[in-house]
C-alpha cells in the first residue's frame, strides 16, 4: 500500500482522515500490536475484551507509526501526539476488514481459501512449497485465518504477489461466509468435512454447510477443489464453477508410493513428486494441495521443500534415541485416528520400538464427546498402542476401551512429569490434544529434559 495516499486509504478503509494528512504516500505494512508500531506502519487499535487497543494510538505515533487507524475518541486523543496520519472508523475492525478487501481488489493475485475440518494448515504449508518454486506466492502464518487475523494476512502480501493462499476458520455458522467476502477466493478448497465443531453446528451436515461456505463464494468460472466421494458437499457445487476432486478415484489421486518418492495422476498426467514425508494423512493433504496448484497453473514436479508449521506432527528425535511426533497443537476424531496410525508405522519402522500415545481432551463435540473419546480408545487399542497416557477429563473416557498399559492424568503438568518417567530408549511417542489442554508442556518438557 506504499502507494495509497492517505486520502485513498482512508476511502477505502470507510474511515475519516483526521485534519491535514502528515504524509503523501501509503504505509508498508499494518500491525494491531502498538509495540510494533514502529516507522512506516499503520497501527490499527482494535477494542479487545479487557482493553481497546485505540488507547494506545499516542504510544504507536510515538515509535514513529506512519499512522493510526482507531475509534474516534482515540483519535481524537491522539491529535497532540508526535504527527503521523490519523484515521478514525465507528468501528476499526470493520475498516481493518474493509481495507484488506480493497487490497485484495488492487493485487493480481490468485487466491486460493483453504478450509477443512482437519489437516488444512499442513495442505497449506504443502501448497505453498509446490507454487512457490514458480509463482510469487504468500501463505497466510500459524492461526492468522478469522476475521482479524485473514485481513492482516491479505494487507501483509506485497503488490507483486503472484498468489496468495489463505486458511479459513470455522466457529459457528456464517464465519466462512464472512471471511470469504473479504478473501473472495478464486479456488476454494475444501481438504475435508468431519465431526470438528459439533459443540457449535450440531451435526456433520451443518459442518459440511459451514465449510462449504468457500465454495459459495466462488464466482462464475471459481474452481472447487473437493475430496473425491464426499457427498456432503455435493449440494454445494454447481453448474458454473469447475470441481476438481482429490483422493480414490478422484481426479487427483496417488498411483503409487515408496518411502519419499510417491507419482500422482493429475486428470491423467503422470506427477512424480519426491516428499519428505511418508505418512498417509500427509498424502491425501498433498494430492488436496497438486489440486489446487493445478488450478492455479502449476504442474509441480520433482522435490518438494515443505515446512509444516510448529507442532503439527514434526519428528524429533531426542539423544536417547526416543523419537518425539508433537501434534499438540489440536484434535479432533479424525486427525486423532490418523495420529494413531502414524504413531504405530513410525514404531514399525523402528524396529518394534514402544509406541506411547499421550492423549488429551478433544474439545468442542458436542453431547456426543464421550463417545467419541471412547472410539478413539477402541483404534488405540486395535491398532496396538503399547503405552497410553490420557490428559483431562474427556481424554479419561479413551482408557475406558483401551486393553494395554494406561495412565490417566488431570492435566499437562501431571502428563509431563508421568511421561518423563514411563518412557524408554528408543520409544516413540505422540503427543496430541485440542489446543485449549496445552500439552504442548510434555513436548517441551521432554526436548528440555535431553537438551
Amino acid at each position: 500500500m506504499r502507494a495509497w495516499t492517505p486520502d485513498r486509504l482512508a476511502a477505502a478503509a470507510g474511515a475519516r482522515l483526521v485534519g491535514p494528512p502528515a504524509a503523501t504516500a501509503g504505509p508498508e505494512r499494518v500491525t494491531i500490536d502498538s509495540r510494533d508500531a514502529g516507522p512506516g506502519a499503520l497501527f490499527v487499535g482494535l477494542p479487545g475484551e479487557r482493553v481497546d487497543g485505540g488507547r494506545f494510538a499516542p504510544q504507536a505515533l510515538a515509535a514513529g507509526a506512519w499512522g493510526v487507524l482507531v475509534a474516534e475518541e482515540h483519535a481524537e486523543a491522539a491529535r497532540c501526539a508526535v504527527p503521523g496520519v490519523l484515521l478514525a472508523a465507528e468501528r476499526p475492525l470493520e475498516a481493518l476488514q474493509r481495507l484488506a478487501s480493497a487490497w485484495r481488489a488492487e493485487l493480481d493475485a490468485t487466491v486460493i481459501g483453504i478450509t477443512g475440518s482437519t489437516g488444512k494448515t499442513t495442505t497449506k504449508d504443502i501448497l505453498l512449497a509446490l507454487l512457490a518454486p514458480a509463482r510469487r506466492t504468500v501463505a497466510s502464518r500459524a492461526n492468522f485465518n478469522t476475521e482479524i487475523g485473514l485481513p492482516l494476512e491479505i494487507l501483509a502480501a506485497p503488490a507483486e504477489t503472484e498468489v496468495l493462499v489463505l486458511e479459513h476458520a470455522m466457529r459457528g455458522a456464517g464465519q466462512i461466509a464472512e471471511l470469504a467476502a473479504i478473501s473472495r477466493p478464486d479456488i476454494a478448497l475444501v481438504v475435508n468435512v468431519g465431526p470438528v465443531h459439533l459443540e457449535l453446528l450440531g451435526s456433520i451436515e451443518g459442518i459440511a454447510a459451514a465449510k462449504a461456505e468457500l465454495i459459495q463464494a466462488l464466482e462464475p468460472g471459481g474452481v472447487a477443489v473437493v475430496p473425491a466421494g464426499e457427498r456432503l458437499l455435493d449440494p454445494y457445487l454447481r453448474d458454473e464453477i469447475e470441481v476438481i476432486t482429490f483422493g480414490a478415484g478422484g481426479d487427483v489421486r496417488l498411483v503409487s508410493s515408496e518411502d519419499e518418492r510417491v507419482e500422482v495422476d493429475l486428470a491423467g498426467r503422470a506427477v512424480e513428486l519426491e516428499v519428505p514425508f511418508s505418512q498417509a494423512h500427509l498424502r491425501e493433504n498433498l494430492l488436496a494441495a497438486v489440486a489446487a496448484a493445478s488450478a492455479a497453473g502449476v504442474t509441480p514436479g520433482g522435490r518438494v521443500e515443505v515446512a509444516f508449521s510448529p507442532s503439527r506432527g514434526q519428528r524429533v528425535v531426542l539423544p536417547s534415541g526416543v523419537t518425539l511426533i508433537d501434534d499438540c497443537y489440536n484434535a479432533n476424531p479424525m486427525s486423532m485416528r490418523a495420529a494413531l496410525d502414524d504413531l504405530i508405522e513410525t514404531a514399525k519402522r523402528a524396529d518394534g520400538s514402544r509406541s506411547v500415545a499421550v492423549l488429551g481432551d478433544m474439545l468442542e463435540l458436542g453431547p456426543a464427546e464421550q463417545d467419541f473419546h471412547r472410539e478413539i480408545g477402541d483404534h488405540a487399542d486395535a491398532v496396538g498402542v503399547d503405552v497410553l497416557v490420557t490428559v483431562g477429563p474427556l481424554a479419561a473416557a479413551i482408557g475406558e476401551r483401551f486393553g494395554g498399559e494406561a495412565y490417566a492424568v488431570a492435566d499437562a503438568g501431571e502428563a509431563a512429569a508421568v511421561v518423563g518417567e514411563l518412557l524408554e530408549p528408543e520409544d516413540v511417542i505422540l503427543v496430541k490434544a485440542s489446543r485449549g489442554v496445552g500439552l504442548e508442556l510434555v513436548s517441551q518438557s521432554l526436548i528440555e529434559s535431553e537438551a
